[in-house]
């Protein structure tokens, strides 16, 4: 009929992953999440004016890379446990303390560095925790691909809580954070950070790290040669609103 017309909304399959071997597996845009609390201070150090963050596998390429990279910064943890010699343990707190404008931080992790540099077949790689989840499913629906895979680093509750929450923004029905973090917070690894006395973990990180949506932007990663580079990606005033997106369908898959 004349003056009619119509328009398919694409399909969006969102499959979820755990730890570095479901990384090397994920396909499509890949988000790598980790809450506590690698991607958290990735989060503040680019909050707080650095200019990026250098992802690296061991503590031996974060000394490295720190002492070849100017105006750097160092952050690692083994175990979730200082690092001898290097002042900043993956603590948000920590590194919200910090002078960083211009400056680039290097990070060591045992979870999220580690998936993050696995990442091999992927359209398009964001690294992601509570702060920003919003920002970060916004960006995968500007990039209109038709597949997303989010993946824990670890398989821990606030990951899992983070990919739900994520995946129900690409659905178009947000879920309730408060809800999804119900595990963590009745769990005794919550508990134990909770407590303040873990080294390197100060508590306010837990406050920190789970303040859901804190920032407007995303995290897009870019492999080198031997790190993942990411930097800060901010969402136009018009693009922050999920709700301005036409609604896909979703499906899940995990593997």
């Amino acid at each position: 009929m004349p003056g009619l017309w119509k328009f398919t909304i694409p399909t969006v399959e969102v499959r979820h992953a755990v730890g570095a071997d479901g990384a090397r597996a994920a396909e499509g845009v890949v988000v790598v999440v980790d809450v506590l609390r690698a991607f958290t201070l990735s989060a503040y150090a680019l909050a707080g004016g650095a200019r990026e963050c250098l992802l690296v596998r061991t503590v031996d390429d974060a000394r490295r890379l720190g002492a070849s990279t100017p105006d750097s910064l160092v952050s690692a943890e083994v175990d979730t446990l200082p690092v001898e010699g290097i002042a900043i343990s993956n603590s948000p707190t920590q590194i919200s303390h910090e002078e960083l404008r211009g400056r680039a931080v290097v990070q060591r992790t045992s979870a999220g560095t580690q998936a993050i540099n696995a990442v091999e077949g992927a359209v398009a790689i964001y690294a992601a925790s509570l702060v920003v989840a919003k920002a970060t499913a916004q960006a995968c629906l500007l990039r209109r691909g038709r597949l997303v895979t989010l993946v824990r680093s670890a398989d821990f509750p606030e990951d899992h809580a983070c990919c739900r929450y994520i995946e129900s923004m690409l659905l178009g029905r947000p879920a309730r954070v408060d809800e999804l973090l119900e595990p963590l917070r009745a769990s005794e690894r919550y508990r134990r950070f909770a407590a303040g006395d873990w080294p390197g973990f100060p508590a306010s990180d837990l406050e920190l790290a789970l303040q859901a949506d804190r920032f407007e932007f995303a995290m897009p990663a870019v492999r080198r040669q031997d790190h993942v580079r990411l930097v800060r990606e901010d969402l136009g005033s018009g693009d922050r609103r999920l709700d301005s997106s036409p609604r896909r369908r979703v499906t899940r898959r995990t593997t």
